[in-house]
């Protein structure tokens, strides 16, 4: 069945997920469109790469539409599309991408919610921590999640992950230095 895109538009979000559940395409199309920047700047933020961000975001939505009869609890699809990201993510990692690390793209075409130097600079800086402390700093901090919650996501040891976050926070913080106010905060 064929809705409207202004009543899709204007759905709640658990309808568009029932609605996908049952094949159609066009609630599908809207819960893409409402969660397609969020996905992408959350791949953004763990790879460093617009270009990569944009293709793993593509393969989230690909696997969500295969994979979305799978999930029962319609108001659980944002923790659930988190999942399948970062799961996308690790395996990317985990394979021998020839591309990995490629500077052949810069993010400055990039559409970004914060200012545009400072998205630099924090791109730049998340860029100098390795895969793993980059993940746990990114969910943490950027998708407000907690220890457990990206143990669980992860499958990494809870000390590692602490460690990481540790340790990349104090990277963090020496590379964006020039950001602190005069109480050496980062603003």
């Amino acid at each position: 069945m064929r809705y409207s895109p202004d009543l899709l538009a204007k759905s709640p979000e658990p309808v568009l997920v029932s609605l996908s559940r049952t094949g159609n395409r066009d609630a599908f199309a809207e819960l893409v469109a409402r969660r397609q920047a969020w996905v992408r700047n959350l791949m953004r933020r763990c790879s460093g790469d617009a270009a990569l961000a944009d293709d793993l975001s593509q393969q989230v939505f690909m696997q969500a539409w295969r994979t979305i009869r799978q999930l029962h609890d319609a108001r659980r699809f944002a923790p659930w599309l988190k999942q399948i990201a970062i799961n996308m993510w690790l395996q990317h990692k985990r394979r021998a991408d020839p591309l990995h690390r490629a500077d052949q793209h810069s993010d400055a075409d990039s559409p970004q919610q914060e200012q545009p130097a400072i998205a630099l600079d924090l791109d730049r800086a998340l860029g100098t921590l390795t895969d793993d402390a980059r993940l746990c700093i990114v969910l943490s901090y950027h998708e407000r999640m907690t220890h457990a919650e990206i143990e669980s996501l992860t499958g990494m040891p809870l000390g590692t992950i602490k460690s990481h976050i540790r340790r990349g926070t104090h990277r963090l913080q020496e590379e964006l230095s020039a950001y602190a106010d005069v109480s050496g905060e980062l603003t």
